[in-house]
């Protein structure tokens, strides 16, 4: 009975022991590049995958403000090849995409562009509330098809829902928002490049909580699952960002000037996908 009595004793420390060591960290993330474009594409700003074989890219070609009608989307296969430049034709300068059933939203300077993803044909347009002091960035839509679209440069998130396009949310707390992502029907997701932090919005009540920053320039915003993130920094950085905002850096790339803007992650083939910009590719990665 004695030894019994120490036995379990000796059990019991050993678990209140186990219970108070920090739990360990999960296996640190690593990227194995898969492929990349050849050079036809130009100033790529985002891609976008369309849930089958295509990825969209939103090519600027020239100036991210210039209303030139350079602007193109591109189709590329998921093994990198260029399969149509210019499918798209006559924007200015594309840049965040939003895809919900065959409607492709595209920010286009100051105007959201609706595209028929069937031919590739612009079917409507919708203009900031000032075209002249406008910057639209980037675009996500929920599981509703509500359209949500950052302004970075005036601190705006505009809202299209039930044909209702209104500025939604405003103000210097957003922090210049670029990146923009949402979860479920009550969560948005914004990457400020003002302070290089990703911060979570409640659709509900707009109470912005910020979850990690230190990314320098944050641009796109995309789900690894399980409440966590891969967030770029234009500059040439892709991190993973946990459901508890612990970050680790995936990709640094600038020193070779090559920028990492908005990107895209398909799950089932733990592929992530990282447009270039002035590197006028797109560069796949493997997440191990």
């Amino acid at each position: 009975m004695k030894q019994l009595s120490i036995s379990f004793a000796m059990l019991l420390t050993a678990t209140i022991c186990a219970a108070l060591l920090p739990a360990s960290r999960p296996k640190p993330l690593k990227l194995q590049q898969v492929w990349e474009t050849d050079t036809t594409l130009r100033v790529p700003e985002s891609v976008l995958y369309d849930g089958r074989n295509t990825l969209y890219v939103a090519n600027i070609d020239g100036k991210p403000d210039a209303l030139d009608g350079n602007g193109f989307i591109s189709k590329v296969s998921l093994d990198g090849t260029v399969e149509s430049l210019r499918w798209t034709i006559g924007l200015n300068a594309p840049k965040g995409m939003g895809l919900f059933k065959n409607k492709l939203y595209v920010t286009d300077v100051y105007r959201l562009v609706v595209i028929n993803t069937e031919n590739g044909q612009a079917e409507k347009t919708y203009d900031a509330v000032d075209p002249k002091n406008a910057f639209l960035n980037d675009v996500t839509v929920d599981k509703t098809g509500t359209v949500y679209v950052s302004d970075s440069r005036f601190d705006k998130i505009y809202r299209l829902k039930d044909d209702k396009w209104e500025v939604w949310l405003e103000g210097e707390q957003l922090e210049k928002p670029n990146g923009v992502l949402a979860v479920g029907k009550n969560r948005l997701m914004i990457g400020s490049t003002k302070t290089g932090a990703l911060q979570t919005v409640d659709v509900e009540t707009k109470k912005i909580t910020k979850l990690a920053d230190g990314m320098d320039r944050t641009d796109g915003i995309v789900p690894e699952g399980k409440g966590n993130f891969f967030v770029s920094d234009w500059n040439g950085q892709v991190f993973h960002v946990s459901a508890d905002g612990q970050k680790q850096q995936l990709l640094d790339t600038r020193s070779q000037k090559l920028n990492a803007a908005d990107i895209e992650y398909i799950a089932n083939r733990k592929l992530l996908i990282v447009p270039t910009f002035n590197g006028n590719k797109l560069v796949a990665y493997r997440v191990r």
